[in-house]
């Protein structure tokens, strides 16, 4: 099997749910490359070093300029915060190294169309880890719109709620907390939370036309960790839009940090003609399904364990019944994408796929700023446009 040295930027929640995928796939699905975890780069020594040692990295870098040039390595993948994103993403294309990036793909839709530009310039395998998508009762899900199953699509409704944020002693800025400053994040919960309900929603029912949206910022004014000072808070705390499809269909999205009682409530919900289903990420392993074509005197709502070995990705692991989690999901991107590259391709979701998530985004907030319906710009009337624009 050949090896791929895979080089990371990043030691954080996210370094570590890439570092155990890539650890763990070929445990568990027959890929064509061996991933080699060759290189981990942050700009803590220490804190890298740890990392490294109980990850297995075989060295430690501080400039991720040095792993972008190294000969060793094939794979840059990016687990950095979001104002990294675009320059390392270039870089690695031109390079000609295989590119994976954590959501979204950049701070705003002109930052990841230059990302995007560059990775199809140098025609190198890429994805955006929006691994919601690789939970089995998501992928279910989409087999049976696909299907056809739902009939007419009208309603899709997605929430996401958090409540971290809630205390106004709590600072923005620097490790651990700059989603919470607006330079390096790009958006709050917007960009954060709803960028995944997005992500989902177009994969499962098509693209988004329109936007009507709603933020608020509650905490105004927070101290920053870098530089001392109490500053105003450029992010969004909270983000509600209605949209509408392409196929026709309506949507209600909502995503917030300051719902108490919630630490990661994703839920969502389609109606269709004939039949409708939802999920809920407090209970992943289960697809709700209505059908109305059912006997009337038994017709209902039904719950689906999705650990069999004909439902999506479940053959792989353990025997009927049992569950799998969240970090799997991650397990189950990494697979699909090293299979993908293998053929010199590319799996879903690419950077072009991403890239129409960060159109929605930069919509929804432009909506919210001027209190009016925004069209959602089209990521492939983009590439037939030329690429990248200037914002």
């Amino acid at each position: 099997m050949q090896k791929l040295n895979i080089g990371m930027v990043g030691y954080g929640f996210m370094g570590r749910t890439h570092s155990n995928a890539f650890s763990q796939v070929s445990h568990f699905f027959d890929i064509p490359y061996q991933p080699v975890l060759k290189a981990v780069c942050a700009r803590n020594t220490a804190r890298a070093e740890s990392f490294a040692a109980k990850w297995g990295y075989g060295s430690v870098e501080t400039d991720w300029r040095r792993l972008v040039e190294s000969p060793h390595i094939d794979l840059i993948d990016i687990a950095s915060p979001n104002d990294t994103h675009a320059e390392i993403a270039i870089a690695a294309a031109r390079a000609g190294k295989m590119v994976m990036c954590e959501k979204p793909l950049g701070r705003n839709g002109a930052e990841a169309e230059r990302m995007t530009q560059a990775v199809e310039e140098a025609g190198v395998p890429n994805m955006v880890w929006y691994n919601y998508r690789r939970v089995p009762a998501v992928t279910m899900a989409r087999e049976i719109i696909g299907q056809g199953r739902l009939g007419k699509i009208f309603h899709y409704r997605a929430k996401f709620l958090q409540d971290w944020t809630i205390s106004s002693d709590l600072p923005q800025g620097g490790e651990g907390l700059w989603r919470l400053d607006v330079n390096v994040a790009g958006s709050g919960v917007t960009g954060d939370l709803l960028a995944h309900c997005i992500d989902t929603a177009l994969w499962l029912n098509g693209g988004i036309e329109e936007v009507s949206a709603m933020t608020e910022t509650f905490i105004k004014q927070r101290k920053h960790n870098l530089t001392g000072q109490v500053e105003p808070v450029g992010i969004d705390d909270a983000s509600a839009f209605l949209a509408r499809f392409q196929n026709g269909s309506l949507a209600t999205f909502e995503a917030t940090r300051y719902a108490r009682g919630h630490k990661a409530l994703y839920t969502l919900e389609i109606n269709g003609e004939h039949a409708s289903l939802a999920w809920d990420l407090h209970d992943l392993h289960r697809l709700q399904y209505f059908d109305h074509g059912d006997e009337g005197r038994l017709r209902g709502w039904r719950s689906i364990h999705i650990t069999d070995g004909d439902h999506p990705y479940m053959k792989h692991w353990w025997v009927p019944g049992l569950q799998i989690g969240y970090e799997h999901t991650f397990i189950h991107q990494a697979a699909d994408f090293l299979s993908a590259a293998a053929k010199g391709e590319s799996a879903s979701p690419t950077f072009r796929e991403a890239l129409q998530t960060d159109y929605v985004t930069d919509a929804v907030l432009e909506s919210a700023a001027h209190r009016k319906w925004v069209a959602v710009r089209s990521a492939e009337a983009a590439r037939a446009g030329g690429g990248a624009h200037e914002n």
